[in-house]
This record gives structure tokens, C-alpha cells and sequence, in this order.
């Protein structure tokens, strides 16, 4: 997949975290808030990660998602291996 902007991989971010969890209002997901903090349990933010990475077809070393604070440096995070 040819993306590059953080806007469009805030976008596949947040498609994914609505289809893992649907009942999550795609406007709360927002840069500055976390997968915890809209209700993700642990399995719920590694399905949306796993689903993303595939999307946008990169791998990141496990380590490297450890300490990740919000939705936003998730974004940076991946926008890093594209």
C-alpha cells in the first residue's frame, strides 16, 4: 500500500481500531488519546496493530511498540518503517 502521510495512517489507525471494536466512535480517535484510554484491552490494541502493520505491508520489531503513549506516536511509529 503506497501511504506516506500521517493523516492516512491515522486514518487506517483508526479504521482498524473500529472494526476490532466497533462500538468505539471513530471521532475519539484521535492522535492525542490512547487505544487504553477508548477502551482497548491488551488483545484489542495488538489485533488493531497486527491488522495495520499488514495493511500497510511493514514490520516492526515488537520492542519498539513498547512505551508507545498515544494514537499519535503509534502513527509516527509506523510512518517510521514505511
Amino acid at each position: 500500500m503506497n501511504v506516506n502521510s500521517a493523516p492516512e495512517v491515522l486514518e487506517i489507525v483508526r479504521s482498524n481500531i473500529v472494526t476490532v471494536v466497533p462500538e468505539i466512535d471513530p471521532a475519539e480517535v484521535r492522535r492525542e488519546v490512547s487505544m487504553a484510554d477508548l477502551g482497548c484491552n491488551s488483545i484489542d490494541r495488538a489485533e488493531v496493530v497486527a491488522l495495520t502493520l499488514e495493511q500497510l505491508g511493514v514490520a516492526v520489531p515488537v520492542a519498539e511498540f513498547q512505551g508507545i503513549p498515544d494514537i499519535g506516536s503509534l502513527v509516527d511509529l509506523l510512518r517510521k518503517h514505511l
